[in-house]
């Protein structure tokens, strides 16, 4: 089906009907490869009238030296039907000979004479004079030699003919500059069919896949095929064969697309091409996306006149994007061109232009590139190259194409000093990405490298697990390499640093061992207060220490702080190890309720050679530890988008403990959903895990299951000797669940013992909520407990924790003044902390309604959150309002904190809400 053709069938149209009238004429349609002269051609014989005789011939490479082939085409079918069609029969009733008797024979070596010239065009314009004849020519640069005589000879004496000789030319074609072809044409108008518009481009998609295109997936088609109408009807065919629709979500896969019915079409069109033409196709082929007009031409070997005209006949051929440096309109190009050559020309030729690049002094990451298209390289620069080129590609961010590069080096390197070298790099890219593959290539490494030191120092670089269970083979080469580097021995500068550096790997290796945690203990006590922190090796010992002393409630809280902060003081901003040490670090100060010197620091620094999701979760536990749920929330969320292998659990256990504090629904599901598919079986995501299930099962109505599920993370926890409840609040949460299931004592029971925990951890927020638990059970306390827990709170960052006593105090106390006042400060501080639920109940104590959610709300906040109930995007808010889409994001920020909301979701509901309450 054509597109977009109407304007050249109504100019042969317009041939044909000249013809009709005695004015013979011809018409040339030119065009690069796929563009649809073939298919115009034969609509054009379709659509003549009845009374046009329509005569087609085919031009083939592999003809081109049989004489006369084409006219015998035209020619010997008409002259046949004419012989045995009405009139075709002797005065005696047999038939007529043939009349192409009177033709050359075909392959016959006749020299093109005027005379055969004449007689050739007598016998046309007998044919055609019942008829005016339309003679359709395909493909007319491979037409023989004779053939292309005759069609010029006729075109130079038209006179007398009621002939339309319409003919197809490929652009580019070296044939197409035949002298005989050039007179034909110089005689011809010539017809130009242009790419398929949008539009076109629109009409076949519906043509092909049967329904309208999506804007996007019409855009990729457009711009991945150009408008060649081959080439998009290639596309299409392949995607309707595979069930595609053309909706917005594949339009990717139609960039992807290499259909081999093109390459196939564009090969046959190169092999037909000169060896200048070919050569400097293969070398557009062999630099890819890296070379240069000059290095194009030093690897095809063209002096500068031949450069240009292959150039010239690519542009024709339409291979070429309309560019400064030549490269190919699409990747099947390149396939077409590779398909063309041998597996050993196509090795040769990417190495000669990886060589040439490298000659040239361009990026290690482009010759690489090259490098690693070819199975081997015998350049002695290739190892030193590819290492270059992963050392660029870990700068920039990108580990997988630096692990690549390195594999690539390892199957040309020579020594065992070299493939270790080469491992222990290629383990460091893999670290973050793929930790086992990271241990495997460090074990490879330690067994060629020839001291203790070095083999200590690559054990040190397979990743840390902060939250699993470390591997069995992790533990054992860092067990080893201790032990050779012998721990006891009085080691100096870096084989101290190396040592101390084992040495917390090893007690961190084992924190879910009650008796290593015990151990890491009496060595925390054994390094003195305050135990050295002078080096990185001695802070990254003391964080593992301390965090064993943290998990256990092995020191009270304060000391735990001190500790902890002396580290942070101590650590540099940029060291590179400071995301092995601060992480630990910031959790022991949040189960400490002493975040003020983290806060200051995460502000201030600039978080240098340290993972943005590191920070993120930090930052996270700060504001969870100040009891500000909604920016803790979105801190979390960016950890989680930005964690990779190393962090994706550390980061997980953050957006967990916000999402328990929240009360998210939504986001708990997502996490125990994903829990199945990516977690680990370490005891600190397990007890997350069931911390989750019985938030979700207290959540709806389930308390039996949610208690059944807390006991059990607390046997758990206590069997390895982790007790520590500001970290994992299986007790807080058992006891108000025995409470709400009838069970006083039981409650009571669990409620004492959290308070003796929590007096002897002394942090301000684990004893002020321990206290407030305890009021609320009888003989508990009540007031006078309460009024304890809040003078205890007022020493701690949580706000929130103080809001909630606050609110129960508020309606022990019952009525008067106290109580009033004590009310409207909980509400104020739940409102501030994004824990509209608490705001809610201290308003209903007051008797009160709650303000209007917007009435804190600017114009400009309004709006945004309006738009948000619309279902807009943040980009579409942005066009809607005339600003741009980093002022919406403030906007929503704003309005999270302001309304007291995790996230845009709940921004309709809050703000309906809010507004029922201010309404009645």
């Amino acid at each position: 089906m054509l597109y977009e053709r109407e304007s050249e069938l109504a100019r042969i149209n317009t041939a044909v009907r000249r013809a009709e009238a005695g004015r013979p004429g011809a018409l040339v349609l030119t065009g690069p490869v796929g563009i649809g002269r073939s298919t115009l051609l034969q609509e054009a014989g379709a659509q003549a009238p009845d009374t046009v005789r329509v005569l087609r011939a085919n031009a083939a490479p592999m003809e081109q030296d049989f004489a006369y082939g084409i006219v015998h085409q035209l020619l010997g079918p008409a002259l046949c039907a004419d012989s045995t069609g009405p009139g075709g029969a002797g005065a005696d009733g047999a038939a007529r000979p043939c009349p192409t008797s009177c033709l050359p024979a075909p392959g016959e070596d006749t020299p093109a004479s005027e005379a055969v010239l004449h007689d050739l065009r007598s016998v046309l314009a007998e044919t055609g004079a019942s008829a005016p004849v339309l003679l359709l020519v395909d493909d007319l640069q491979w037409a023989d030699v004779p053939s292309l005589r005759w069609l010029a000879y006729l075109v130079r004496r038209p006179y007398g003919l009621r002939v339309a000789l319409v003919c197809t030319l490929r652009d580019g074609d070296p044939r197409a500059q035949h002298p005989l072809i050039r007179d034909l044409a110089d005689a011809a108008e010539i017809l130009c069919p242009a790419p398929l518009s949008p539009d076109g481009t629109r009409a076949m998609i519906q043509h092909h896949l049967g329904e309208p295109a999506d804007d996007a997936y019409a855009r990729a088609c457009q711009e991945t095929c150009e408008g060649n109408p081959l080439f998009l009807e290639a596309v299409l065919r392949d995607l309707a064969l595979a069930g595609h629709r053309p909706t917005a979500e594949h339009a990717d896969e139609v960039r992807a697309q290499g259909p081999a019915q093109f390459r196939d079409r564009l090969a046959g069109c190169l092999s037909t091409q000169p060896g200048p033409v070919r050569d400097l196709a293969a070398a557009i082929a062999a630099f890819g996306d890296h070379g240069d007009a000059d290095l194009f031409r030093r690897h095809a070997r063209l002096d500068t006149v031949g450069y240009q005209q292959a150039l010239r006949t690519l542009h024709h051929l339409g291979l070429l994007a309309p560019r400064d440096t030549p490269h190919f309109i699409h990747p099947v190009v390149r396939d077409a061109v590779d398909s063309a050559l041998t597996v050993a020309e196509r090795e040769r030729s990417r190495e000669a232009a990886a060589e040439l690049l490298h000659q040239a002094g361009r990026p290690a990451e482009h010759v690489a590139d090259l490098l690693m298209t070819v199975t081997a390289s015998h350049h002695p620069w290739a190892v030193a190259v590819l290492r270059t080129a992963a050392q660029a590609a870990l700068r920039r961010g990108a580990p997988d194409t630096a692990a690549r590069y390195l594999q690539r080096a390892l199957l040309g390197s020579t020594g065992s000093f070299e493939r270790a070298r080469l491992l222990i790099e290629l383990a460091g890219a893999e670290r973050g990405t793929d930790p086992a593959a990271c241990e495997r290539h460090i074990g490879q490494a330690v067994r060629l490298l020839p001291s203790a030191i070095d083999r200590a120092a690559a054990t040190l670089l397979i990743p840390p697990t902060f939250l699993g269970e470390a591997p069995a083979s992790a533990v054992d080469l860092l067990r080893r390499a201790s032990e050779d580097l012998d721990p006891t021995a009085a080691h100096r500068g870096t084989a101290r640093e190396i040592a101390l550096r084992l040495e917390a790997r090893l007690w961190h290796a084992g924190h879910e061992n009650p008796t290593e945690l015990t151990g890491a203990v009496e060595r925390l006590r054994a390094l003195g207060t305050p135990p050295p922190l002078d080096t990185g090796g001695d802070r990254e010992l003391a964080a593992v220490l301390t965090n064993a002393a943290t998990l256990s409630s092995a020191l009270p809280a304060p000391d735990v702080a001190a500790l902890a902060g002396k580290i942070l003081e101590r650590e540099p901003v940029t060291a590179a190890r400071a995301c092995i040490a601060l992480p630990l670090v910031a959790v022991a100060l949040y189960a400490a309720d002493t975040v003020e010197g983290l806060n200051t620091r995460l502000s201030g620094e600039q978080h240098a050679g340290r993972p943005d999701a590191v920070v993120h979760a930090e930052n996270a536990l700060v504001q969870l530890a100040c009891g500000r749920l909604t920016q803790a929330r979105e801190q979390a969320d960016l950890a989680a988008e930005l964690a990779d292998a190393d962090w994706r659990e550390s980061t997980t256990a953050v957006r967990a403990a916000v999402a328990m504090e929240t009360g998210d629904v939504q986001l708990i599901e997502h996490l125990l959903r994903d829990a199945g598919q990516r977690w680990s079986g370490g005891l600190a995501l397990t007890a997350m895990l069931q911390l989750l299930k019985a938030s979700l099962d207290a959540r709806r109505g389930r308390g039996v299951h949610a208690l059944e599920s807390l006991l059990g993370c607390g046997r758990q926890l206590e069997a390895a000797g982790w007790r520590n409840s500001a970290l994992y609040p299986w007790r807080p949460r058992a006891i108000a669940l025995h409470h709400r299931l009838g069970e006083p004592r039981a409650a009571l029971a669990l409620a004492e013992e959290e308070l003796a925990w929590a007096r002897q951890w002394a942090a301000p927020a684990s004893l002020g909520r321990a206290l407030r638990l305890r009021a609320l059970l009888p003989g508990g306390g009540g007031v006078s407990a309460l009024r304890e827990s809040a003078d205890v709170l007022r020493e701690s960052a949580n706000t929130l924790e103080r809001a909630r006593t606050l609110l129960q105090l508020g309606r022990a106390l019952e009525s008067g003044k106290e109580s009033k006042a004590v009310l409207r400060e909980a509400a104020d501080l739940a409102t501030a902390c994004g824990a509209p639920w608490v705001a809610e109940r201290a308003y209903a104590a007051l008797g009160t309604t709650a303000p209007s959610v917007d009435a804190s709300l600017t114009h400009s906040e309004r709006k945004v959150v309006s738009l948000v109930g619309k279902g807009l995007t943040n980009q579409e808010i942005a066009d809607e309002l005339g600003v741009s889409t980093r002022a919406v994001e403030k906007h929503l920020t704003s309005c999270y904190r302001k309304l007291g909301v995790a996230g845009r979701r709940e921004l309709p509901v809050a703000r309906s809400a809010g507004a029922m309450l201010a309404a009645g």
